[in-house]
């Protein structure tokens, strides 16, 4: 009975940790889902805000389509860097300084942003156009400082990047040279070479192999069997031999 009561409660035990792990990867795909559709979403409501702005912006005169081009610079500027940065910090570790002071500029950028999207709505047309002269000069403030660390960020990735093509191009050119140096290698080395090669391996030449070559007699001398040859027409007289001919192998004749 006990050993039945500890054999149930393990499979309890694993059906439990089963089932957590099962609510748990389910959370997390819910989570990932989730955040997936709000992201898909903020997209599309920026491109929606986005293009009604550009709209204002040109069919608009007056107050309104101050406002709204206000809007849309300001929004356009704060995004490229955003995106710069993020991107940048990806291979350059040393921008997430600029990162910390982007977000405290894009503080000041929402707050102004959201000022401008209720002015919109303000029938009072003659005191906002009293206010245009400052929000202009808040909206150049935040985005000439957005620019700024965008274009610092992308001067340093450019500069980096002329730095890696300027050490790789040099590096190019000594092995171009050294694939085209071929006047250290002459002739006279190759030769010597040649011969201290055929050296080492006269040296490295089995004994057995070199006592039988010195024991065979030499071609053409009294002792060697011969094979036999047809009779010639003139028998006294020795056949014509050439320098250019070489005399046969002993081993050649058997």
């Amino acid at each position: 009975m006990e050993a039945g009561a500890l054999i149930i409660i393990f499979a309890l035990l694993v059906l439990f940790a089963f089932l957590g792990l099962g609510a748990w990867a389910t959370v997390k795909v819910v989570g990932a889902a989730k955040r997936g559709v709000d992201r898909t979403l903020t997209q599309a409501r920026r491109t929606v805000e986005d293009t009604a702005l550009k709209a204002k912006s040109f069919g608009q005169v007056g107050v309104a389509g101050a406002l709204a081009q206000l809007r849309l610079d300001l929004r356009t500027s704060m995004r490229a860097t955003q995106q710069a940065l993020y991107q940048g910090v990806q291979v350059d570790a040393s921008l997430k300084e600029s990162i910390g002071l982007f977000e405290r500029l894009s503080a000041h950028g929402h707050e102004l942003d959201d000022e401008l999207k209720r002015l919109e709505q303000e029938p009072d047309r003659g005191r906002i156009s009293g206010m245009l002269p400052d929000l202009k000069e808040r909206t150049a403030k935040i985005t000439q400082a957005a620019d700024s660390l965008r274009w610092a960020a992308r001067d340093r990735a450019r500069r980096f990047a002329e730095d890696d093509l300027s050490a790789l191009s040099a590096q190019i050119e000594v092995e171009s040279g050294a694939l085209r140096d071929w006047s250290r290698e002459s002739v006279d080395d190759l030769a010597a070479a040649a011969a201290a090669w055929d050296a080492r391996q006269a040296q490295d030449a089995p004994p057995a192999e070199s006592a039988g070559r010195a024991t065979q007699p030499p071609a053409g001398r009294p002792g060697r069997t011969q094979d036999p040859q047809p009779a010639a027409l003139n028998p006294s007289a020795p056949p014509t031999r050439h320098p250019w001919q070489k005399t046969p192998r002993p081993e050649a004749t058997t």
